[in-house]
């Protein structure tokens, strides 16, 4: 591999995508979804074998742009799902900001940071 690209995310999707065409074709019985899952894996060990390394750095960084906001917001879901064994998380009534307590206090008043509004919630 040396002198070659090598594997990035957009080959990781790729690969993924591969997978899941392959899985349609095994349950739908048509040839399309078999091809289109040939067509997908030989594009992606063309980037892979590729040795014109700035255009498929480029073609990478045109991924990781289209799909940055999605991540982004994957990436907070997965951190609130992470904090949810440890704190609660609630939303002043007053302004909507999230606000995160600690669990395990009972009744505890609640003093919004942002707008300093007062409201009592258990933990």
């Amino acid at each position: 591999m040396r002198g070659r690209y090598g594997a990035d995310s957009l080959c990781r999707f790729l690969s993924g995508l591969c997978l899941v065409f392959l899985v349609i074709s095994v349950f739908s019985h048509r040839q399309i979804w078999y091809l289109l899952a040939l067509l997908v894996l030989i594009e992606n060990y063309f980037r892979m074998f590729s040795r014109n390394i700035p255009k498929r750095y480029a073609e990478n960084q045109k991924y990781l742009a289209a799909t940055a906001v999605l991540r982004q917001r994957l990436s907070r879901h997965s951190a609130a799902l992470a904090q949810r064994k440890t704190h609660r998380i609630y939303r002043c009534p007053s302004c909507g900001q999230k606000i995160r307590i600690p669990k395990g206090h009972g009744k505890v008043e609640i003093r919004c940071p942002k707008c300093s509004a007062v409201f009592t919630r258990k933990s």
